[in-house]
C-alpha cells in the first residue's frame, strides 16, 4: 500500500539498500580487479577475467538467502601451463604428442590446452577429438588411466561460446595412483559432446547426471536419460541460469521454506 507522504515503505528501503550496497561492493572489487587482471595478461597473456561473482550463488539484490551475500570474487578462465610441466605430466604430454598421429590427428589438433594449478593438471581436449585422446591415454602402457572416477558438468555464463564444461577424472592404478583431469568446452548453443562409455563403461551414469543437471548432449551414449529428476522436469537444475526456487521440507515438525521464499541476510 502507498504511503500518502510519498515515503517507500520499510521492507522496500531495506531491500533497496540491500541491492545498492551489492551493487556498489561489485563494482568496488571490479575496480579493484582491473590492474590485477591487467597484471594477469602481462604474465600469461591468455588468462581472461570472464565474470564478478557476488554471493553464495552469484544472485543478485535481495534474492540471496545463502548468508553469503557479501562475498564477491572475479571468475579467472587460467592461461595455459608451458612444458616442461613437472615430473610425470610431461610423460603423459609425450605420450600423447607421439601416439596421437596414429588415431589421425596431433597433439596440437587435438589438445587446446594443458593447465597446472593447484598441484594437478587438467588437459583441455578439443571435443571433436575427445575419444582418440580418452582411448590413448587408457591403453598406452605409460599412461594406463584404466579409470574414469566421474564425469561432472559446470556452466560459466559469461565465457562466451565456451559456456558448459564436461570434466573427465581419470585415475592410473597401473602407474602408483596417478590422477589426471580432461575438460572439454561447448556452447549452450550446441552442447553435443561425444560419449567416453565405449572407453570407460563406468562413465554411462555420471554422463547420464551431467545430463540430467547441465544440459550436455553425450552422442553415442546407450541410453541418455535423467537419472536424478523426474523424465518431464524442464531445464537443467545446475546451470547458473537455472532459477532459485524449490519445495517446502519438513524435517520432524520444522518447516523449511525453499530457497527463494527465505527471508534475506544481506
Amino acid at each position: 500500500m502507498s504511503d500518502p507522504t510519498g515515503r517507500q515503505p520499510k521492507d522496500q528501503v531495506g531491500d533497496d539498500n540491500a541491492t545498492v550496497g551489492q551493487t556498489r561492493r561489485a563494482a568496488a572489487v571490479a575496480q579493484e580487479a582491473a590492474p590485477q587482471t591487467a597484471e594477469i595478461a602481462t604474465t600469461t597473456p591468455e588468462a581472461e577475467v570472464v565474470d564478478v561473482r557476488t554471493g553464495m550463488f552469484g544472485a543478485h539484490g535481495p534474492g540471496d538467502t545463502s548468508g553469503y551475500g557479501g562475498l564477491v570474487r572475479p571468475v579467472v578462465m587460467s592461461a595455459p601451463s608451458a612444458r616442461p610441466f613437472d615430473g610425470w605430466w610431461d610423460e603423459v604430454a609425450q605420450v600423447l604428442v607421439d601416439v596421437l598421429p596414429e588415431h589421425g590427428t596431433s597433439y596440437e589438433q587435438a589438445i587446446e590446452k594443458a593447465v597446472v594449478e593447484h598441484g594437478e593438471i587438467t588437459f583441455f581436449v578439443r571435443r571433436e577429438r575427445l575419444v582418440e585422446v580418452a582411448r590413448v591415454l587408457r591403453d598406452e602402457p605409460a599412461t594406463r588411466f584404466e579409470m574414469c572416477v566421474s564425469v561432472s558438468g559446470v556452466h560459466y555464463p559469461h565465457e562466451v561460446g565456451r559456456e558448459l564444461h564436461s570434466v573427465y577424472h581419470l585415475l592410473s592404478l597401473t602407474n602408483g595412483s596417478r590422477r589426471i583431469r580432461l575438460e572439454v568446452v561447448c556452447p549452450e548453443g550446441d552442447t553435443r559432446v561425444p560419449s567416453v562409455c565405449d572407453v570407460w563403461p563406468g562413465a554411462n551414469w555420471h554422463e547420464r547426471e551431467t545430463w540430467d543437471l547441465f544440459g550436455i548432449v553425450y552422442d553415442g551414449h546407450p541410453a541418455l536419460t535423467r537419472i536424478l529428476m523426474p523424465d518431464d522436469w524442464p531445464g537443467h537444475p545446475q546451470r547458473k541460469d537455472y532459477p532459485l526456487g524449490g519445495i517446502p521440507v519438513e524435517y520432524k515438525g520444522a518447516q523449511i521454506a525453499p530457497p527463494d521464499q527465505r527471508r534475506s541476510y544481506s
